[in-house]
């Protein structure tokens, strides 16, 4: 196990600075992932820390050393690939095997090891196979059993899943938690998937233009984001949005400082007839519905644009005229920049419907 430092790291390709000054620490231990649309760094950053890719400045520390200058084989970091990158024409046991050949580890002791990580990531059965006969998540496990054989002080993981279906990928992230719980080891995890990030990382690092939006545990991120984009990455569907100048009837004791007011789908209400709702209402029409089973997500149009309701509520049918109750302390306030306004309240003021 080993704890990562990142310290005031930068990256440049020819004239473009792709991340500028990130500082970030990974404990030891933990499973923390990076999150972020494309292009915002992430996996230039998981990079540099295996060493597939130089720094332009500052230092990276793993396990208590700088390595900089240390050679991606040395960093004692195995990496996960989202191609899988298995050798064709070797069987299972070859591939988990082949970078134990080349580091000279004994047949017996290769032979041991093999078997102990095929147990543990059930390919015993498939060790004599070739890749092309296996499904898309026994490739994957035939992956991660190469980087486990050696036994690293980190795990880093780059869009893993991303080619498999969608069932296979629910299977696969709860394999992946199990694995880590099992193993101890520092994961490091790149997705541009929210819900996968969420359902994973006991830490989230949540990037946007090469720059850390906000490192928080799921729940934090979910319930106290720092700012606009954090607010409206995490969370399906994400949170709603107003502008405050479309903004009617909100008593501000703050309301020179705001920008924009939000609130997440399943906290507001569609108020049902003779219920008295205390909280912020709006008005507006069901444009469309999607059905989860036993949960409702309603796209409304309403004079401030489309926002989503989430709820428990009995399906209502399109084109339904709707007044929305969200309460007062589930409003979230942002200022015109975009960064997060906390200790503003709100009250009633002149029929608040929007």
């Amino acid at each position: 196990m080993a704890k990562i430092e990142l310290k005031h790291i930068s990256k440049k390709f020819k004239d473009e600075t792709i991340i500028q000054d990130l500082n970030l620490t990974i404990k030891d231990g933990s499973f923390t992932v990076l999150v972020g649309p494309s292009g915002c760094g992430k996996s230039t950053t998981l990079r540099m820390i295996a060493g597939l890719e130089k720094a332009s400045g500052g230092e990276i520390w793993i396990g208590g050393e700088c390595v900089n200058d240390t050679a991606p084989g040395l960093r004692d970091v195995a990496m996960v690939f989202q191609n899988y990158a298995l050798y064709p024409t070797m069987s299972v046991r070859g591939n988990i095997e082949f970078g134990l050949k080349n580091r000279g580890v004994a047949k017996s002791e290769r032979e041991a090891l093999v078997n102990d990580i095929s147990e543990i990531v059930g390919l015993k059965p498939h060790l004599d196979k070739k890749p092309q006969s296996l499904s898309g998540g026994q490739r994957q496990r035939v992956a991660l059993a190469r980087a486990m054989v050696k036994k690293p002080k980190v795990f880093i993981l780059d869009e893993p899943l991303s080619n498999l279906d969608a069932k296979l990928r629910n299977q696969m992230r709860t394999e992946l938690i199990q694995l880590h719980r099992r193993l101890g080891t520092t994961f490091v995890y790149v997705t541009h998937d929210q819900v996968e990030a969420m359902s994973m990382g006991d830490e989230i690092v949540v990037m946007n233009g090469g720059v850390i939006q906000q490192a928080e545990s799921p729940l934090k991120l979910y319930h106290d984001p720092a700012n606009l984009f954090t607010a409206q990455f995490i969370g399906t569907p994400a949170m709603n949005m107003m502008n405050i100048r479309d903004v009617r009837g909100l008593g501000l004791t703050a309301g020179e400082q705001v920008g924009f007011v939000g609130f997440r789908p399943e906290q507001a209400h569609i108020q049902e007839a003779g219920m008295i709702g205390d909280g912020y209402k709006l008005e507006g029409e069901i444009i469309t519905r999607e059905s989860l089973g036993a949960e409702n997500i309603y796209q409304i149009q309403s004079r401030t644009g489309i926002f989503f309701v989430k709820t428990f509520l009995e399906p209502l049918v399109e084109d339904a005229q709707v007044t929305v109750v969200v309460p007062y302390d589930q409003l979230y306030y942002f200022a015109p920049n975009g960064e997060r306004l906390r200790g503003i309240s709100a009250r009633a003021a002149g029929g608040n419907v929007t």
